[in-house]
């Protein structure tokens, strides 16, 4: 498929009425692990996982390292890819461009709670830069509403995720991604405020399934570090029995 016709799957994907499960990657092998399932309809990575590998911590993986990283992700799959941009660097319209340059049809970008309107304007940069380059990207407008909203009542931080979330619908986001423990209640509100298939929400540990979020009118889940963390599991355990003489298991699968 071309750039294009990713962008347009993507869209498809997003407009749909079913969710949009993605299992977060980190490498190009991980990327073609999880693309060769029948399941699987889009790629996304994780930034935290990303840096992690190369041994730096969230958000500090120098720029040119993450588009090298994102480039050998896209050339790993066909699918469409989803690519986490932390909060879009120091000009998030050109950040934009260089994932698009490296075949990335859609980002996370998160606004760390800017004062709204720096961050409106960060996502209309972005907008403007994807159509400049004619692509439809597909902007998951990451919200830390609720991840960064400290002591305040959830109900404030619920109502800001809505303000600034019906904001970056406005200037063309295609979803609105509010990191948290959202729990049913939560989750109706957000969809209440924002409409309903254009919440994209993570599955960590508490929060509610994929089938639960989808009724609810949620457009989008993902893992985020999650995934990372249970393959490092899988690591640690198999080398702790290694270390106590075990076996590599016989019915090992060589993924890679």
């Amino acid at each position: 498929m071309t750039t294009h016709d990713k962008a347009a799957a993507l869209a498809a994907l997003y407009g749909s009425s079913t969710i949009l499960r993605l299992v977060n990657v980190w490498d190009a092998v991980s990327a073609r692990t999880v693309a060769a399932l029948p399941e699987t309809t889009a790629i996304a990575t994780a930034g935290h996982s990303i840096a992690a590998s190369h041994g730096f911590a969230d958000g500090a993986m120098p720029f040119e390292l993450v588009i090298t990283s994102l480039a050998e992700i896209v050339a790993a799959t066909e699918l469409p890819v989803t690519a986490d941009l932390d909060d879009g660097y120091a000009d998030p319209g050109e950040t934009v461009r260089r994932a698009i340059g490296v075949g990335a049809v859609g980002a996370n970008v998160e606004d760390r709670l800017r004062p709204i309107d720096e961050s409106v304007d960060r996502v209309r940069q972005i907008v403007a830069a994807a159509r400049s380059e004619g692509v439809d990207f597909q902007l998951n407008a990451r919200t830390d509403a609720i991840a960064r909203g400290g002591d305040r009542p959830l109900e404030q931080s619920i109502a800001d995720a809505i303000e600034r979330g019906r904001a970056y619908l406005a200037e063309g986001a295609a979803a609105v991604f509010v990191p948290g423990i959202l729990d049913r209640e939560a989750t109706e509100r957000l969809v209440a405020g924002l409409g309903v298939g254009v919440l994209s929400v993570i599955g960590i540990p508490g929060a509610l399934t994929a089938a639960e979020y989808e009724q609810l009118g949620v457009t989008r889940i993902s893992y985020g570090p999650l995934p990372q963390r249970v393959a490092l599991r899988a690591l640690r355990d198999l080398a702790s029995e290694l270390y106590a003489d075990g076996v590599i298991p016989s019915d090992t699968p060589a993924l890679n």
